[in-house]
């Protein structure tokens, strides 16, 4: 293939800020779907108050999740030419899934409809030895561990919170927990944009590399982070967070089970404790999977049947799906750009 003009560099970093943006706009209502809906914040002042925390979190908090995402598409083995049309592609299914997931209402993975690009793109571009496959499995096994921890840790924190209010009066308890759930929901977003900005940084350093910006003798499986590129990945996931997705805020709020202040406290407290420890360790998880999984454990301590399981079926078989129809995405948009491209 051609080797990639600097216009078209360009408009692949823009196309990731987009892609950047519509993950600030799609899981928006992972931040604020509690609060709004057990009535702390109006919609407005909860969207406003999610997006600076999703900002806040770039100081600080460290690049482990982008170098993960970085490191997905083997540098050392794929044509620096083609990284660019890989990433180009990966984007494309990326972005293709979220906006078919918005349009319908489901709360799924903006994080794993990139991974899913990014390893269908790579295969079409150089096989199978182009993608690591063993940071693909961390982040498959993932899938199924994070939602499991959230949906435990969901459980016991709100088992544990009735258990020391056993002897308090229902009023006096909402006052508390109204306040409280504003400490829980800044939490929540804080660690959503340590989790989900990253991932926008992270598929843009291999197309840096691809063009020399880190010099000749930089080393792919440890690229440095440029602070400007921090900035901006954090300012439009923040827009994307203003912005808004209303069609899932009634999803994941009103939907999946019926919740009061104290439930959003729980639910909040219990998803952030989950995805900081995931961004510590630098595993990009999906943000959604594990507000849904709390969102569901928290429920779960009023009984089985007040949790809508027919709801929470949909949303798992959007998971199931995420990164094999990204994966096709992005691998059938490379073959497309291979033919233009020649």
């Amino acid at each position: 293939m051609l080797e990639a003009p600097l216009f078209l560099i360009i408009a692949i970093i823009v196309i990731a800020l987009i892609f950047d943006f519509t993950n600030g706009f799609h899981d928006s209502a992972n931040s604020i779907s509690t609060v709004v809906s057990t009535k702390v914040l109006s919609p407005r002042n909860a969207v406003m108050f999610a997006a600076f925390f999703n900002f806040a979190a770039a100081f600080g908090f460290g690049v482990a999740v982008a170098s993960t995402i970085a490191k997905i598409i083997q540098l050392d083995y794929v044509d620096a030419t083609v990284v660019p049309y890989i990433i180009l592609s990966a984007l494309v299914g990326a972005i293709a899934w979220n906006l078919i997931t918005w349009f319908v209402g489901l709360p799924t993975s903006s994080s794993h409809a990139l991974i899913g690009g990014l390893a269908g793109a790579g295969i079409s571009a150089a096989g199978f030895a182009a993608v690591k496959w063993s940071t693909v499995g961390e982040v498959a096994a993932f899938m199924i561990i994070s939602p499991i921890i959230g949906l435990v840790c969901g459980f016991l924190f709100m088992a544990a919170i009735l258990w020391l209010t056993r002897s308090v009066t229902k009023p006096i308890a909402e006052t508390y927990f109204k306040r409280l759930q504003l400490c829980s929901a800044a939490a929540y977003s804080f660690s959503h944009g340590t989790n989900d900005a990253q991932k926008t940084i992270g598929i843009i350093l291999p197309l840096l590399f691809s063009i020399g910006f880190f010099g000749v003798t930089a080393d792919p499986n440890h690229l440095p982070v440029p602070t400007w590129l921090i900035i901006i990945s954090y300012v439009t996931i923040a827009l994307g967070t203003l912005a808004g997705g209303w069609r899932i805020v009634r999803t994941m709020g009103y939907k999946i089970t019926k919740l009061r202040p104290v439930h959003g406290f729980a639910a909040e407290t219990a998803g952030a404790a989950t995805i900081l420890g995931a961004s510590a360790a630098g595993i990009p998880v999906s943000t959604t999977h594990v507000i849904c999984s709390s969102i569901m454990g928290v429920g779960s301590t009023m009984g089985a049947s007040t949790v809508k399981w027919g709801v929470a079926r949909s949303i798992l078989s959007a998971w199931i799906l995420t990164i094999p129809v990204s994966a096709c995405i992005g691998f059938a948009a490379f073959q497309v750009i291979r033919l233009i491209v020649g």
